[in-house]
């Protein structure tokens, strides 16, 4: 999507409508690192994007955001209309950004149809373990960090930080299952309408990183070592959805909220993906 030329290309091939745009760099603790990679990357994109969505007279746009534009929040669980803090990571601020171009295109030209769904936390697997998440080296992302050790491709699980101000200490995150994310999307694209919109996709649930890890060995019997690191920068307390505007007018229907299901299903993709287990 940095190829304005290769982009075009696509659009002058393909009879496109609309639009989901996912792609863009995610880890949290890398842009702390490589802010720059960041903006260039995230920011670069979309303005492409949409210049040649623009120029090929597709105006109909649904953008992979994130909780991260809330930053450190003073209020749980967060609406669509809470008070967006400055965010704690440059990835955050990204995304801010992002939203910030795609409100001024849409209040700029009332031919667009724009949405943001700000996801919280996506994990599990599709059910019929075809699909799923698999990360290369040491993952950014909790569960297929945790996957990993329990299938013994890592020794042991980082956590970052114990002192977190939360009942146990450990950082507090909503979770959404991979379908339901994914339902969301079909749902937003089907309530386009003229104007910039945002919705929440979370599960409603906050759950500490503790408390993520247990429910894994509940359901797996495999033991998670784990060691206690200093905190990650770009982290927060607590991020937990609101998402009663989503179920109210998407209609979205969240089916695999429990988080127990959902480490489980992540753990099946593993089994059946991961070369190691499949050798022992």
């Amino acid at each position: 999507m940095c190829d304005l030329e290769a982009l075009d290309h696509i659009f002058d091939s393909y009879n496109i409508t609309s639009v989901v745009h996912l792609a863009g760099l995610k880890a949290v603790g890398e842009s702390v690192k490589n802010p720059i990679k960041y903006y260039h990357n995230n920011l670069y994109c979309l303005i492409n994007l949409v210049e040649c969505m623009n120029t090929h007279s597709v105006k109909s746009l649904v953008l992979s955001s994130s909780a991260c534009v809330y930053g450190d929040p003073e209020e749980i669980p967060l609406k669509e209309t809470s008070a967006k803090q400055i965010p704690v990571s440059p990835y955050g601020k990204t995304k801010m950004m992002m939203e910030m171009i795609l409100e001024d295109l849409a209040k700029s030209d009332n031919s667009w149809e724009i949405i943001s769904l700000r996801y919280f936390n996506p994990i599990g697997a599709h059910p019929t373990y075809l699909l799923g998440e698999n990360p290369i080296g040491i993952p950014n992302n909790l569960m297929p960090y945790i996957a990993k050790v329990a299938a013994g491709e890592l020794e042991k699980l980082t956590i970052f930080g114990d002192d977190w101000d939360t009942p146990d200490g450990f950082g507090v995150r909503d979770y959404v299952h991979v379908v339901d994310l994914a339902e969301g999307h079909r749902l937003a694209l089907s309530h386009l309408r003229s104007g910039y919109q945002v919705y929440n996709l979370g599960g409603g649930v906050g759950y500490s990183v503790m408390e993520v890890v247990n429910a894994f060995q509940k359901v797996t019997g495999r033991d998670i070592p784990y060691v206690i690191s200093e905190r990650r920068g770009g982290d927060v307390n607590t991020l937990v959805a609101d998402t009663s505007k989503a179920i109210e007018e998407l209609g979205w229907n969240p089916q695999y909220s429990n988080i127990e299901q959902m480490c489980l299903d992540h753990w099946n993709y593993w089994k059946i993906h991961s070369e190691k287990i499949k050798t022992k």
